[in-house]
């Protein structure tokens, strides 16, 4: 008796086609995700790269402010510029009053995220009270700061007197001037940083702190062995913002002094306000817009070795060390 083996037929039926509602489903997966991020990409777009692929065509041309587009000049404004001593002096005041600010800013906001982040009494108002200086506008502290350094009624002046010390030169000497307006930098920016900081240290888990407590070590080799490895991303995040905002200084040597562009000699005129200088007053559209590019690579480049320095240690952070035995 032999028996046959039939293989079951399959029924090639078709499919049936997604209603208008699942097709509306899987586009709105799809597609509303980029849909919700479009406004700051069409945003960044408008006020942010058409700008600055414009001000490079400016650059290339000789640029009227009434006229308008003149003779193609290519990179001569480059060469200019590069040639101009007033520009490289004011790239050596910018990166002066730079570090003059920005090391002791993350120092000072440093110390004080972490005196935040203890047990203290009343938080909040400590945590608010940091961030006064920031909410106040640069130019009532411009104001306020260019009377406490005038060179002849100022109250710094007036204490260094009292104490028979000489009247120090604020607005005509370089480094004294740099001096002041670091310090204007200081004051208004080290709260902003130090509430990043501190919102950092919070997220740090607190049971790695009492571990390290039970272990035996101290407040201080806590904060170097756990703080500071632990919000090093939010460091570098600091690091970089600071110095976006260090080399395009503006405001504060502006006020100081609303006669001169950056003193009678220029002893304190930043790379931005010497643009300002260009654009507004010498009426040098074409060079003006060359001095922003070039200000635009050195902050790119600056970046970059900001971002190569903090990859390469966290790179030899994470290498596993040997621990020899003893025998």
């Amino acid at each position: 008796m032999t028996t046959t083996l039939t293989r079951p037929q399959t029924h090639n039926a078709a499919k049936p086609k997604p209603t208008f509602r699942q097709r509306l489903s899987f586009w709105d997966l799809k597609a509303s995700p980029y849909l919700y991020i479009s406004p700051f990409f069409i945003v960044f777009a408008v006020v942010g790269l058409f700008p600055l692929l414009y001000t490079f065509y400016v650059s290339l041309h000789e640029w009227h402010l009434l006229k308008g587009q003149g003779e193609f000049v290519g990179l001569a404004n480059f060469t200019g510029v590069l040639g101009d001593r007033f520009f490289w002096n004011s790239l050596f005041n910018t990166f002066s009053i730079f570090l003059l600010s920005a090391i002791p800013q993350l120092a000072v906001a440093l110390f004080l995220a972490a005196v935040l982040d203890q047990n203290l009494r009343a938080k909040t108002f400590w945590r608010m009270s940091v961030l006064l200086p920031y909410v106040v506008t640069p130019v009532a502290v411009a104001l306020i700061f260019t009377n406490m350094f005038d060179e002849q009624y100022g109250l710094i002046n007036t204490m260094l007197g009292n104490v028979g010390i000489d009247p120090v030169l604020w607005k005509t000497d370089t480094l004294p001037s740099h001096l002041a307006l670091a310090t204007m930098v200081n004051w208004r920016w080290t709260g902003y940083n130090a509430l990043i900081l501190l919102a950092a240290m919070q997220a740090v888990p607190r049971d790695i702190y009492e571990s390290a407590a039970i272990d035996g070590a101290g407040p201080f080799r806590r904060f170097f062995s756990i703080t500071l490895p632990s919000i090093r991303p939010t460091m570098i995040f600091v690091v970089i913002t600071s110095t976006i905002g260090g080399l395009q200084i503006f405001a504060e040597p502006r006020l100081f002094d609303s006669v001169t562009a950056g003193g009678s000699q220029r002893q304190f005129q930043t790379t931005v306000l010497y643009l300002w200088e260009m654009a507004f007053q010498r009426q040098n559209f074409g060079r003006a817009s060359a001095i922003a590019w070039i200000l635009f690579l050195i902050i790119v480049l600056v970046g970059i070795v900001n971002f190569l320095i903090s990859k390469k240690i966290a790179t030899a952070d994470s290498k596993p060390r040997r621990v020899r035995s003893k025998r």
